[in-house]
């Protein structure tokens, strides 16, 4: 059991870090609320199991060819400062709690989704992370163990989206209507800076 909840742990610290996918949960949770919030967490998690399966199965060294990290870099950019433009522009007119127009939750979902499988990052950090623990666990574990072992992770990723969830969405209560504002552009700011972070790494591949 508390090699279990080691890997529910590791599962915490590696979706705690401030990164993208948690500006925009943020953004979410202020403006529409726990399930919105809690989708665009989701959505992150589907493309984070996509990429631990392909890791487990070693699809991985497709995606290391130039040509799909550069393709990935400039997709990452492109979701990145869509949604950071969006969270801007859809900041302006809530001027009451009541009046926001709810988002559709799909819409929620895909954010998410294609904001952590379009980030290079997400690759390398499972490749890195996700790899070395498969590699370590597989040496000294059987194979329903390593199965259970990554599901301990997920758990972990899923504990802390809920956290994520319910923290963002609080605030939509607490805080004015100004601060939620300011909120939503610090985080679509935050998420233009990680675009751009993401087209500079594509042009490097691309020039240098």
């Amino acid at each position: 059991m508390a090699v279990f909840l080691s890997y529910v742990l590791l599962g915490l610290s590696l979706a705690a870090p401030i990164g993208p996918v948690n500006a925009a949960q943020l953004d979410k949770g202020i403006k529409y609320g726990f399930l919105s919030s809690w989708l665009v967490g989701v959505g992150a998690f589907v493309a984070d199991g996509i990429y631990m399966v392909a890791v487990y199965i070693g699809v991985v060294k497709f995606v290391e060819t130039s040509f799909m990290q550069t393709f990935l870099w400039l997709f990452g950019s492109f979701v990145l400062i869509y949604t950071g433009v969006e969270s801007i522009v859809s900041s302006r007119p809530q001027m009451s709690k009541t009046s926001r127009a709810r988002e559709p939750l799909h819409k929620s979902f895909l954010s998410g989704f294609f904001i952590s499988i379009s980030n290079p990052l997400t690759i390398l950090f499972w490749l890195g992370i996700y790899g070395s623990v498969l590699a370590k666990t597989a040496a000294t574990s059987s194979q329903e163990q390593l199965i259970l072992y990554s599901l301990a992770i997920f758990i972990g990723l899923l504990i802390w989206d809920v956290t994520m969830a319910g923290i963002s969405s609080s605030f939509k209560n607490l805080f004015t209507n100004k601060m939620i504002t300011f909120i939503s552009v610090i985080s679509g700011i935050s998420l233009i800076g990680f675009g751009f972070y993401f087209g500079f790494e594509a042009i490097k591949i691309l020039f240098f």
